[in-house]
């Protein structure tokens, strides 16, 4: 079975959950890899570059938080 037929038989985690919990993880990944980028490009004085990867990183923040929150909200629910 591939995962793109997996619906929730295999892991016991309905696709959506599942969509939302990697969803979550993937926006903090991104969070922490971009505060990466921005030093690298601080560190070559390129603040154009940094103010960019700045602004990515705070929409990850900002798509974290909002996981988070969906599911706070479905786990106590």
């Amino acid at each position: 079975m591939s995962q793109a037929t997996e619906t929730g038989d295999v892991t016991g985690t309905k696709d959506k959950d599942y969509n939302l919990i990697w969803f979550t993880e993937q926006c903090l990944n991104n969070a922490l890899r971009l505060e990466t980028y921005i030093k690298d490009a601080e560190r070559d004085g390129d603040n154009e570059l940094a103010d960019l990867f700045r602004k990515a990183q705070s929409d990850s923040r900002k798509g974290a938080e909002q996981g988070k929150a969906l599911l706070r909200s479905r786990m106590s629910g």
